[in-house]
Protein backbone atom coordinates (compact mmCIF):
# COMPACT_ATOMS: atom_id res chain seq x y z
CA UNK A 1 0.00 0.00 0.00
CA UNK A 2 1.42 3.41 -0.95
CA UNK A 3 2.43 5.48 2.04
CA UNK A 4 1.69 8.91 0.57
CA UNK A 5 -0.11 10.69 -2.27
CA UNK A 6 3.01 11.00 -4.41
CA UNK A 7 3.65 7.27 -4.26
CA UNK A 8 0.00 6.51 -5.02
CA UNK A 9 0.07 8.87 -8.02
CA UNK A 10 3.17 7.09 -9.34
CA UNK A 11 1.36 3.75 -9.15
CA UNK A 12 -1.71 5.15 -10.91
CA UNK A 13 0.38 6.72 -13.69
CA UNK A 14 2.21 3.39 -14.11
CA UNK A 15 -1.15 1.66 -14.51
CA UNK A 16 -2.20 4.19 -17.15
CA UNK A 17 1.07 3.61 -19.00
CA UNK A 18 0.49 -0.14 -19.02
CA UNK A 19 -3.00 0.34 -20.43
CA UNK A 20 -1.64 2.60 -23.17
CA UNK A 21 0.96 0.00 -24.19
CA UNK A 22 -1.65 -2.77 -24.32
CA UNK A 23 -4.06 -0.54 -26.23
CA UNK A 24 -1.37 0.18 -28.83
CA UNK A 25 -0.97 -3.50 -29.75
CA UNK A 26 -4.54 -4.81 -29.67
CA UNK A 27 -7.36 -4.60 -32.14
CA UNK A 28 -9.81 -6.64 -30.07
CA UNK A 29 -12.90 -4.48 -29.50
CA UNK A 30 -13.84 -6.19 -26.23
CA UNK A 31 -10.33 -5.61 -24.88
CA UNK A 32 -10.39 -1.96 -25.97
CA UNK A 33 -13.71 -1.42 -24.19
CA UNK A 34 -12.30 -2.96 -21.02
CA UNK A 35 -9.19 -0.79 -21.29
CA UNK A 36 -11.40 2.32 -21.57
CA UNK A 37 -13.32 1.26 -18.46
CA UNK A 38 -10.12 0.62 -16.51
CA UNK A 39 -8.71 3.99 -17.61
CA UNK A 40 -11.80 5.81 -16.31
CA UNK A 41 -11.54 4.07 -12.95
CA UNK A 42 -7.83 4.86 -12.60
CA UNK A 43 -8.34 8.49 -13.61
CA UNK A 44 -11.15 8.82 -11.08
CA UNK A 45 -8.79 7.63 -8.33
CA UNK A 46 -6.04 9.90 -9.60
CA UNK A 47 -8.11 13.06 -9.70
CA UNK A 48 -10.26 12.54 -6.58
CA UNK A 49 -7.33 13.15 -4.27
CA UNK A 50 -7.34 16.39 -2.38
CA UNK A 51 -4.17 18.42 -2.05
CA UNK A 52 -2.67 18.34 1.45
CA UNK A 53 -3.73 21.12 3.79
CA UNK A 54 -0.95 23.52 4.65
CA UNK A 55 -0.98 25.30 8.00
CA UNK A 56 0.02 28.93 7.79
Amino acid sequence: MPSNDKELNCHLFDQLSILERIEAVTKDEAALKQIALERKQIERKLYQQQPPLVKE
